[in-house]
């Protein structure tokens, strides 16, 4: 009595603290049958007289049977707030209908039928009529453990709840036996146990088969959903059609409804008109159910093409009738506008005319539409306060959402901990929203400890029910390895299967996965399959998600994908095409395409691409030189937040590079660069190292260029190498010069392979020499397409003081370095043309317009000639002087 009287108002105190006895002999029970009889042969006036009579003497039954036939509608129309009523009275004196009154009043409570819903009263109800029981109180232990099971009243008890459920099944109480099954089913309360889930659907099936038999739609009706495709026992078609038939021939309204809401989900089009039709005749003969299955169906839930004249229809029947689902249906799609015309105003009256009725539903769904402010201006603290009626109300729906909302700080100051509770709650009475919730919750790590195990727990048991969000979000760990599980291998497959389901989501994840390479082989091509799925379904990042997939494509070398992703807005795709148009990098150099590209990009702020139109307008390249409107760019560049602009126009006003020079914006510009741009760094090293443009400063120029170096610039490391070797601005050191030279080798920097190769070949710096050290670095330059070995090589080839004399080879390289340009091996050539025809006085100019009418021609023949000019001694002493420098 204790803890009734602290959970329960004072008011209903006196219907568990025992009182006194009625003392009703014999022959006042002997009045019941009158009663009974009277009710038999239709005289219910003389019925509720000797009832009342009875009422007058203070019996409890009297009170009881009334309130009874106002509950069942026995010859009088049902009146569940008078029934309540009178079995409130009837449990103020203890008598032996005191379990049936309980139960019967604890329902009305639970329900909210014909009284303000409270689960805990109808808890305490419900409970008392178990412990008063004199005889079989299976159906009271079976309704006692639900609320146990889903924390209805109570907190919940799994435990409890299972030990209820097992003493009813064991007097074969059908719900029992349902209930037993579904929980040890996949996705149920209890641990999965498939061969109990099966034991106790088998005892269900026995125990409805004879009632079926003899005629009983009920039963007829169970039968037919346990041998569904998604039945306990299913799918066995053959018994699910036989039995749902079974079930519609009766006649029975209520039975016709349940037939016909099955049918619905057929996959057969002849089997859901067949559902349509039974519905219409069971909400014809005014089975409220019916007419509202029959507007749901019509607002196109399922496979039922939507109708919405239809829909309103039967919604706004059934609701002006009473109930309380069809007025939540009607309302929900007033709101949505998605079929119905959309009547925010209307929506929000049934939704909380509804609620005043107690209804917990309603609330949460009012809480649902004020919290998310989709139909209506978002309202967080009048949603809070909704879904807090629906949660008392007993609602898992409403409990899952004020977890959600505590999470999220949404209405309410965030406090993970009632959020844990509140989502806690909701998953234990398996609400499915609230299972994800706190799955998402584990595998997040901030509201709560990462638990990838309990992580993994939840999100599976979401899935299972068919929450596709749930199995994404951990086909999503999977790939990504935050969960690390034995069932890893099945993440690919889950979001398929979500995929088809028709979660957009999923198709992003796939797409990203198969773009990234993420638990899957790379494959662009499964990768925009995908992301195009994801944008038919309207996904809102599906766009920018197939145009990143292109740009990767792109960045392997793919120009054509490239555009793609630049024709879909992707921004730093268009910087990349138009770089790639600028350069020739697997398209032709292009300079309007360039131009037209870069601008795009720029103007949606991206600084790279200003930056490069700044270098663009600098240089003139495939535009005309244009120094302010480059140093324009940069500075927009910079704006952008580019650090590279900053670099570029700190070097230029340092160095007074096409402007006039400003020293110290200049430096300023690079030493705020320097720290994100390698280039600053080595500008800066240099200058401090050679005091070009600031005070000289070897030290803090040696730092600069160290910190490039180490970062993995291979400039740098060149530049240190040289430095070393030649002890310009830092002291001479061969070992450190030969450490940076082969830290930029290393890095495929041929100038240092060409650098370190001339040291050792000639001995003459920093290095020991060493020939063919010296030879195989330069010939490694050189068939990488470096001029100045080349050139290098091919003089001391024709000269032969340290390599053997080989005047072909040494012609060849001279050759290939003078067709790349180089300056000096093109001098060496035209001095040897001067020389060979005794011209040693005429103009160079002359003899360089010769050798370029010789590389112009055919390269073959070119050979031949400089070969033959080179045997004349005079003319390869003119290209080998010593004073010749190659």
């Amino acid at each position: 009595m204790d803890e009734v009287r602290a959970s329960v108002d004072p008011q209903y105190y006196d219907w568990f603290d025992g009182g006194t006895p009625a003392d009703m002999s014999s022959f006042d029970w002997k009045h019941i049958d009158f009663a009974y009889q009277a009710i038999e042969n239709g005289d219910i006036d003389e019925a509720t007289s000797i009832l009342r009579s009875m009422q007058a003497q203070g019996f409890p039954p009297g009170y009881y049977e009334l309130g009874r036939m106002y509950d069942d509608a026995i010859g009088v129309p049902r009146n569940p707030s008078k029934a309540a009523r009178l079995y409130g009275e009837s449990l103020r004196n203890p008598s032996n209908i005191l379990d049936n009154a309980s139960l019967r009043l604890g329902r009305l409570y639970r329900d909210g039928d014909g009284v303000e819903r409270n689960a805990t009263l109808a808890y305490f109800l419900i409970r008392q009529a178990v412990e008063q029981a004199e005889g079989d109180n299976s159906s009271a232990k079976v309704d006692l453990a639900e609320m146990l099971q889903t924390g209805q009243g109570v907190e919940a008890d799994p435990g409890r709840a299972e030990a209820l459920y097992k003493e009813a099944a064991e007097n074969d109480q059908a719900r029992a036996n349902m209930a037993l099954a579904e929980a040890y089913a996949p996705g149920g309360w209890l641990e999965e146990n498939s061969q109990l889930s099966r034991q106790y659907a088998e005892r269900y099936a026995r125990a409805q088969e004879e009632p079926a038999r003899n005629g009983d739609p009920r039963a007829m009706i169970n039968l037919a959903r346990i041998y569904a495709e998604d039945g306990l026992l299913g799918p066995q078609p053959i018994l699910h059609q036989k039995w749902l038939l079974a079930a519609a021939d009766t006649g029975d309204p209520d039975a016709m409804g349940e037939a016909g809401e099955l049918l619905l989900t057929s996959k057969s089009a002849d089997e859901r008109q067949q559902g349509l039709d039974l519905l219409q005749r069971a909400a014809e003969a005014g089975d409220l159910e019916a007419m509202t299955q029959l507007g749901r169906a019509y607002l196109g839930e399922g496979a039922i093409a939507k109708d919405p004249a239809k829909a309103e229809r039967w919604l706004r029947a059934a609701a002006d009738e009473g109930s309380t689902n069809a007025a939540i249906f009607l309302g929900r799609a007033y709101l949505s506008g998605n079929v119905l015309q959309r009547d925010t105003q209307q929506g929000i009256r049934l939704l909380e005319q509804t609620a005043q009725k107690g209804d917990p539903l309603a609330y949460a769904i009012l809480g649902d539409v004020y919290l998310n402010g989709e139909s209506v201006p978002a309202q967080p603290a009048r949603a809070v306060g909704y879904l807090q009626k629906g949660h008392e109300g007993g609602n898992e729906y409403a409990t899952a959402l004020l977890g959600s909302a505590y999470l999220n700080g949404n209405g309410v100051p965030p406090d993970p901990v009632r959020a844990i509770q509140y989502l806690s709650d909701a998953a234990q009475r398996g609400q499915i929203f609230a299972t994800r919730l706190l799955g998402e919750a584990y595998l997040e790590g901030e509201a709560m400890e990462f638990n990838a195990i309990e992580a993994e727990r939840l999100l599976r048991k979401a899935a299972a029910t068919g929450d596709t969000s749930a199995a994404t979000k951990l086909a999503e760990a999977y790939l990504d390895g935050t969960v690390e599980s034995e069932r890893s291998n099945e993440a690919v497959g889950m979001l398929e299967d979500a995929a088809k389901q028709d979660d957009a989501y999923a198709m992003i994840v796939l797409g990203r996965a198969y773009r990234e390479g993420t638990g899957v082989p790379r494959d662009f091509q499964r990768a925009e399959y995908w992301l195009k799925q994801a944008r038919n379904a309207n996904h809102p990042s599906a766009k920018g998600a197939l145009a990143r997939n292109y740009r990767a494509e792109g960045q392997l070398g793919d120009i054509n994908a490239l555009r793609k992703a630049a024709e879909l807005g992707d921004v730093p795709a268009m910087a990349d095409l138009g770089r790639a148009y600028l350069n020739g990098i697997g398209v032709g150099v292009n300079y309007a395409e360039a131009r037209r590209w870069l601008t795009q990009a720029a103007d949606e702020g991206h600084g790279g691409a200003t930056a490069t139109l700044g270098r663009m307008y600098l240089e003139g390249k495939g535009v005309n030189q244009n120094p302010q409107r480059g140093i324009n760019y940069l500075e927009r560049a910079m704006a952008q937040g580019h650090t590279g602009a900053k670099a570029d126009l700190g070097e230029i006003l340092l160095k007074g590079k096409l402007v006039p020079a400003d020293p110290q914006r200049g430096l300023a510009l690079l030493e705020a660069a320097a720290p994100y741009e390698s280039s600053a760094r080595i500008v800066l090293g240099q200058a401090y190292l050679t005091g070009k443009g600031v005070p000289q400063n070897t030290a803090k120029g040696k730092q600069y260029l160290v910190e490039a170096a180490d970062g993995g610039d291979p400039y740098a490391a060149q530049l240190l190498g040289a430095a070393y070797m030649q002890g310009k601005g830092l002291e001479e050191d061969g070992e450190l010069a030969e450490k940076y030279l082969q830290q930029a080798i290393a890095a495929n920097d041929q100038t240092a392979r060409q650098y370190l190769g001339r040291a050792l070949l000639y001995g003459d710096q920093a290095v020991d020499q060493d020939i063919e050290r010296g030879r195989g670095l330069l010939i490694e330059a050189a068939d990488a397409g470096h001029a100045g070995s080349m050139a290098t090589l091919g003089r001391e080839y024709l000269r032969g003081d340290i390599l053997p004399q080989d005047r072909e080879k040494g012609t060849e390289y001279l050759f290939e370095a003078a067709q790349k340009g180089h300056p000096t091996a093109r001098l060496a050539l035209a001095k040897a043309y001067l020389w060979a025809n005794g011209l040693e006085n005429a103009s160079q100019e002359q003899a360089l317009v010769w050798l370029d009418t010789v590389i112009d021609g055919d390269s073959n023949n070119a050979l031949v000639i400089l070969r033959e000019l080179l045997t004349d001694q005079d003319a390869l002493e003119a290209a080998t002087g010593e004073n010749q420098q190659i």
